[in-house]
Order: C-alpha cells, then sequence, then structure tokens
C-alpha cells in the first residue's frame, strides 16, 4: 500500500510540474504580441537566385519565463507550401545551455539572417516569425506573426538578348595585280637574245598583256622597266650599257603591244636604268654561300664610292672569281613589271549573282554581297549558306551563316554552325557565339563556361557575360561589364534598377531612365513597365502610372503581373493603379 501511494504521489507531482509549465507557457503566448519584429528589407528582393532576410527582434520585460527555452523560425508562405530558413533558440535566466539567454526583467533583442532559394509562387509570400516555446517537456506555439511582405521579383524581368558577331569581309572593290619577267645580257652586251625572248616567264608576261588588253574591268595602270648593269668596269661604260639596255627592252615591250593591238597611254611608261646595281649585288650576296661572303658585306658597309668598293672586292681574289660567275651574270639584266587595276562589281551586280550565280563569285565578294542586304535575313540566310557550301575552308562562311540564323531565331541551327566555324578555326568570336546561342536557351550555367573560355574579346563577348553576371545577382561586375559593351539596352538599364538596394547610388534611376530613351525597340512593353517601376520607387506618381498604363495596353498580361507586383505595394489601392490593371 505504501508502494502505492509514492507512485501517486510522484505522479501528482509531476502533473503540477507540468501544469506549471503549461502555464508559464501560456503567459508567454498572451504577450506575444509584444515581441517586435524589424525586417530588412521591408519588402523581401530577389537578387540572383536567393532571397536575402534580416530580422531583429525585441523581447518585452515580464516575457521571457526564466526557465523557459523559445526558437524563432522564419518561415515563408507561399503558394499553399512553406520554406524555411534556419532557426535560432534562446533561453531563461535559469536554464543551463549554450543558447542566447533572454532577461526576464528587462526582456533582450536578438537577431536572425538567412537566405531563402527562390522557387516560382514567392512573389506574392508572406514571411512570418513562428515562435515555439518549451519548458518542463512541455512545448506550445507561443507566436506566428506575419511580419513582412515579399517577393519584389524585378531581377527576373531579365530579357533573353544574347548578341553574335558576324564576321566581317576584306572585300575590295578596286584592286591591283602585277605580272613580271626579267632579261639577262652577256657582260658588255644589250642586244636581246633570241634564248631570253623564248624563256616561260617572258611568253607568260606576253600572254598576260593580251588577256588583261580583251578582260573587263580590267585596265594597265603602270608599265615598269628597269634596267641594270653590274657593278664591275668603268662608270662611264655601264652608264652607257644600262641605257642601252632599257632602250632595247623598251622596243620588245611596244613590239609586244603592237602585236596585240593595244594603245598605251604615254604617262603609263616609267624606264628607268641604274648604271651600277649595288644594291642588288648585296642582296645575292647575302643569299648566297661565296666564301669571304661577310668580309665582301663589311666592305660594302664601309665604303660608299664605288670605284673603292670595287678595288677592294676584287683584292680579295678567290672570292672574285666566285662573284663573276654567281652574282654578276644575274645583274646584267632588265626587269619588266606590268600592273593593272580590276574594277570589282557594282553593288547591284553583287546582290544580283550572289542570289543568282554566287559560283561566280570570289569569298570575299560573296561575304561582302550577304551585307548589301541589310534587313532581309531570308537573303543574307541563303547567301552566307551557299558561302559556306563553296568556302567551307573558311570559318567566317559557317559563322556568318550562323548569324543570319540567330537573328531569326534559330538557335539550335545557329549554334551547329558556330561550331562548325570552331571546327575550322576557334576563336574568340566563335566561343561568344556558341556561348550567346546557350544564353538565348537559358542555360546560363553552358553559358557562362563557354563565354568565361572565350574572354571578352568584343564588346558583345563582354555585353553576354554582364548577362550572366546580372543573373546571378553580381551586379558590381556587370555593370562594369555592360559599361564595357556600351549597349544601350532594356538589361543595362535593369542592372542600375535592381542595383540601388545595394549601391544607393543616387543617379542609378536617372541613369536606367536615359538608357530606356536610347534603346532599340522603346515602344516595348517591358520599357514601358520599368520606367513604371523606376516611377514607383521614386514615388512619383505620373511617372508610374503614365508608364504603367502604356505597358498594359501593350501588352495586356501585364496588368495581372501589375496587380500581384510588390513594386506597387503603395499603390494597389489607388484608384488610378486599380483602374489600370483592371
Amino acid at each position: 500500500m505504501r508502494k502505492i501511494r509514492l507512485i501517486l504521489l510522484s505522479a501528482a507531482a509531476l502533473s503540477v510540474v507540468a501544469l506549471g509549465g503549461c502555464k508559464n507557457l501560456e503567459k508567454m503566448k498572451k504577450l506575444a504580441d509584444d515581441v517586435r519584429f524589424e525586417v530588412t528589407p521591408q519588402i523581401l528582393e530577389l537578387h540572383g537566385d536567393s532571397v536575402k532576410v534580416k530580422i531583429k527582434g525585441t523581447f518585452p520585460p515580464k516575457f521571457f519565463i526564466k526557465k523557459a527555452e523559445l526558437e524563432v523560425t522564419p518561415v515563408l508562405k507561399f503558394a499553399g507550401k512553406e520554406v524555411t530558413i534556419p532557426s535560432k533558440k534562446f533561453q531563461g535566466e535559469d536554464v543551463q545551455g549554450n543558447n542566447q539567454t533572454i532577461s526576464f526583467d528587462t526582456g533582450g533583442s536578438f537577431e536572425i539572417e538567412g537566405v531563402f532559394a527562390y522557387e516560382e509562387g514567392m512573389m506574392q509570400a508572406e514571411l512570418f516569425a513562428r515562435g515555439e516555446g518549451s519548458m518542463k517537456g512541455k512545448t506550445l506555439g507561443i507566436f506566428d506573426k506575419k511580419i513582412a511582405d515579399g517577393v519584389i521579383i524585378t531581377p527576373l524581368l531579365l530579357q533573353a538578348d544574347a548578341m553574335v558577331v558576324r564576321a566581317s569581309d576584306n572585300f575590295v572593290r578596286t584592286t591591283s595585280e602585277e605580272k613580271g619577267a626579267k632579261i639577262n645580257f652577256l657582260i658588255n652586251q644589250s642586244d636581246i637574245r633570241s634564248s631570253e625572248l623564248k624563256k616561260e616567264e617572258i611568253k607568260a608576261l606576253q600572254d598576260y598583256i593580251v588577256e588583261v588588253s580583251q578582260a573587263e574591268r580590267v585596265e594597265i595602270q603602270d608599265i615598269i622597266l628597269e634596267a641594270y648593269a653590274s657593278p664591275d668596269g668603268p662608270i662611264e661604260l655601264n652608264t652607257k650599257l644600262s641605257e642601252k639596255r632599257k632602250d632595247v627592252s623598251q622596243k620588245f615591250l611596244n613590239q609586244t603591244y603592237k602585236k596585240a593591238k593595244i594603245e598605251i597611254a604615254p604617262e603609263a611608261y616609267k624606264a628607268r636604268s641604274t648604271a651600277e646595281d649595288w644594291e642588288g649585288f648585296q642582296k645575292l650576296m647575302q643569299e648566297s654561300d661565296i666564301q669571304d661572303k661577310d668580309l665582301i658585306l663589311r666592305v660594302l658597309s664601309m665604303y660608299t664610292d664605288p670605284v673603292v668598293r670595287e678595288k677592294e672586292i676584287k683584292n680579295i681574289t678567290a672570292a672574285f672569281e666566285e662573284i663573276k660567275k654567281q652574282i654578276l651574270p644575274d645583274l646584267r639584266r632588265a626587269e619588266f613589271k606590268v600592273i593593272v587595276t580590276v574594277s570589282g562589281y557594282t553593288d547591284e551586280e553583287l546582290k544580283d549573282l550572289a542570289i543568282n550565280n554566287p559560283d561566280t563569285l570570289k569569298l570575299e565578294e560573296i561575304l561582302f554581297a550577304a551585307t548589301l542586304y541589310e534587313g532581309d535575313l531570308d537573303n543574307q540566310y541563303n547567301i552566307y549558306k551557299k558561302a559556306a557550301e563553296l568556302y567551307a575552308d573558311d570559318w567566317r562562311t559557317h559563322n556568318n551563316c550562323g548569324w543570319a540564323a540567330f537573328k531569326q531565331g534559330r538557335y539550335d541551327e545557329a549554334e551547329q554552325y558556330f561550331k562548325a566555324a570552331g571546327d575550322v578555326e576557334k576563336n574568340a568570336t566563335v566561343t561568344n557565339n556558341v556561348g550567346a546561342c546557350q544564353l538565348m536557351r537559358k542555360d546560363y550555367a553552358a553559358a557562362k563556361e563557354t563565354l568565361s573560355a572565350g574572354g571578352s574579346g568584343s564588346k558583345e563577348a563582354s555585353y553576354n557575360q554582364a548577362v550572366i553576371a546580372l543573373k546571378e545577382g553580381k551586379y558590381e561586375q556587370a555593370g562594369n561589364l555592360f559599361n564595357s559593351a556600351g549597349f544601350d539596352t532594356f538589361n543595362n538599364a535593369l542592372q542600375k534598377v535592381v542595383s540601388y538596394s545595394q549601391t544607393q547610388n543616387e543617379r542609378a534611376y536617372d541613369s536606367a531612365l536615359e538608357i530606356l530613351d536610347k534603346v532599340e525597340n522603346k515602344e516595348d512593353a517591358y520599357v514601358y513597365y520599368l520606367k513604371a517601376i523606376i516611377g514607383a520607387r521614386r514615388q512619383d506618381s505620373d511617372l508610374t502610372m503614365n508608364n504603367l498604363r502604356t505597358a498594359c495596353e501593350k501588352l495586356p498580361e501585364l496588368k495581372e503581373y501589375a496587380k500581384k507586383d510588390l513594386e506597387f505595394f503603395k499603390y494597389f489601392s489607388d484608384a488610378v493603379f486599380t483602374s489600370i490593371v483592371g
């Protein structure tokens, strides 16, 4: 009986203790409304893929029971679900533990920081602070208090507007061509031997003269004749000899033109003679393997007087014998050079040929012809595609075909052409363009890897890397890259807007508006929508409503979006706002 009685007494005692714990937790619950919370930012914001939150709280005096513990958990509620970040535990003064201790008499303050991973639907989320108390083995929900709204998701307005680079052509409409030949003379002779006239280079020159005379768009610009004597023998003799060689060579040219029935303007002729060709002598010596070659070259550098030069070289007896055999015969010559100008096709001719007879065009011509169809992507694509077939060994043809496909929105096809270009020649342009295709498919991880490998070699590459940095919430890096690229785009303006909460740059909104006024498609609905957001942030009702109205007129589905967009939180009950969004 005694044992039974002791058990009953113990159970009763435990019951009293537990009841005391419950009563104390109930006291805390009654005072829960006095627990204060301050959230930064007041409306949660998405940056990158995260929603950061900082909560400062205050427990009032006489709230925290000395033997109680309290766990506070930030909870984000949206779309019928909840997500949390790590909680923080607190303890009363009589609790033995490692958590922050809160005084019963004075209360205390605390901070909780954390990051929610963004999920779709958080635009209409609400942030709650949930407190669960425990004491003497009992637990009780102390509070589940809404402390903030969220989430502003303006960074998700990021547009897929990656930029690709078209490879440039090297087209020159008017080009020059030249054809040369040489006649050699015997020592101290000026007559042209028949064997010289039978040489292949002479026959080729004669054929070329006939060919250009009959060709369209080809005009002889210059006929240059230079006759020489070797630098051995008296200067007076060599002067007369070089002049005679010039005269007989010019006579030969005249006969060639006469036979081809070609009239040459007198000013086209440029004939001159050189009595002693020391320059040619030095060049041939440098290319030779003659004994004492360096000594002879030193003589040329030491003396400028031709008589002294000749004397010193002849003193090098063994070498001079080789010079007479290997060097001097080649210096007794006349050189011919015919220079012609070739006029290319007109723009209209190039456009026609590129479509109807592309096989007749050279590489640079067909690449240039495509640029003449600016704004006509169908024809540009077809021309570049044909160019890629005709000139598959040039990376530019594949790249530019990809460029045209990209501009038409066929990103998978474009990427295949860019990769084909890379197979021919891997370079920064091709790498950027492959990354741009990945960016348009919103494969940001792949695009980042690709673009990082290519570097920032072009303004387009800098721009694409800026878009990725903006997507990741790296606003300073994005801003630097946008500035480097120099393009006035929606995304550039968006960077100024979303970075304000971090930079507090007073010029940010003005800069964004200036950019939006310069974008290529000023009438895009989202341009007006972003202006409306700027107006709301600046508490400028006219700027907000006028631009929001235009945005919704251009794209009616923005009405439903704006109703939920916490950028306009302060206007949700405004009559003008509600009339715009319906």
